[in-house]
């Protein structure tokens, strides 16, 4: 999603890298191309503006204009602008200490939410949780059939009930409870555009479950109306975090570089593929290498984690010293690679 801002800061980069020192045209020359990739990458302008100035600030201080390798320096002063543009530090989730942990997705329709609530489902479940789905988006007629399916999937319940979705998710509040699920996934209805009417009823299903937290569900690809999405939905509902959809999309990801500075809420999660598993904690400072070309290690061995067992690894690795690796032994080793899925997302 970032190429073509990591190319664009990666050429400035390129440019100050031979230079001994930073005058202050060279710093506000790239400063220019700067916010010019910013801009072009869809991130709105009132955050490209004041970012823009806290690394002019930096930059322009002696520390960094005097130093022996400047490109190094500005390098890490855009990183910690960039960590801090897509929210500082990962979400980390508390568990409600009387069960279940609560849950409630919100957004426009078509932003990918019920889809969401599932892959959100599906991380809880390789935490060791065992989650419940309520299916309260009764307005869309195929929206709880396709939360029935996915939960099928998953072999995660679903829950729903026909009428009032404000009582459907107070009664799937209940339903947890009686079967001991520990969290409780609420999927609630959306709209084509904001409207009076859903604001109130995803209020009034607030209100009745109590969520321990609300998720804003935003399609990465929306670019610029995601800020005004987002800050609607934070005045009615104080969101707890924002779930980013198609995060593996080619859009420009503006949206995900300007929703914290905005709101002031971090990203939580990220679909990064169309599979139910292909849905992560986001992390701001891996990103953020992504973005400056410097690629996510941590991400790519968490990925092979899951994928590699440790016994099937070590006895390969046996062999391979032993000299007894075989191409049967090869083809299984690049099968399970290939379940990695696009190693491009991460480097």
């Amino acid at each position: 999603m970032f190429d073509n801002l990591s190319d664009r800061l990666g050429g400035v980069f390129k440019r100050i890298r031979g230079k001994g020192r930073l005058t202050e045209a060279d710093v506000n020359e790239m400063l220019a191309e700067i916010r010019t990739a910013l801009l072009e990458a869809d991130v709105n302008i009132g955050v490209v503006r004041n970012v823009v100035e806290r690394i002019r600030v930096q930059a322009i201080g002696s520390k960094v204009s005097e130093a022996l390798d400047p490109g190094q320096q500005i390098i890490k002063i855009v990183n910690a602008e960039l960590v801090a543009m897509l929210g500082g530090e990962t979400l980390k989730i508390a568990y409600a200490s009387q069960p279940p942990t609560v849950v409630l997705m919100a957004g426009l329709q078509g932003s990918g939410k019920t889809t969401s609530a599932a892959k959100l489902a599906s991380w809880f479940k390789a935490q060791g949780r065992n989650p419940l789905l309520v299916g309260a988006d009764l307005q869309r007629p195929a929206a709880v059939e396709q939360l029935k399916v996915l939960g099928a999937q998953l072999n995660v319940p679903v829950f729903s009930a026909p009428g009032d979705p404000v009582q459907t998710a107070a009664a799937g509040l209940a339903e947890a409870k009686r079967l001991g699920r520990d969290v409780l996934i609420v999927d609630t209805a959306g709209r084509l555009a904001i409207d009076t009417e859903m604001m109130q009823q995803v209020s009034d299903i607030s209100a009745a479950v109590k969520p321990d937290y609300t998720f804003l569900v935003i399609d990465a690809m929306t670019g610029q109306d995601a800020v005004n999405v987002a800050k609607a939905f934070d005045e009615t509902l104080a969101i707890s975090g924002v779930i980013l959809s198609k995060l593996d999309g080619d859009a420009r990801g503006g949206a995900a570089l300007s929703v914290k500075e905005v709101i002031g809420k971090p990203i939580a999660f990220a679909a990064t593929g169309e599979k139910l598993d292909a849905f992560e904690q986001f992390h701001p400072d891996r990103m953020a290498s992504r973005i400056l070309g410097m690629g996510d290690m941590l991400t790519l061995i968490e990925q092979a984690e899951k994928v590699f067992e440790k016994d099937e690894a070590e006895k390969a690795a046996a062999k391979l010293m032993e000299g007894e690796f075989t191409l049967d032994d090869f083809l299984d080793q690049l099968q399970q690679l290939k379940k990695m899925g696009n190693l491009s997302s991460v480097m």
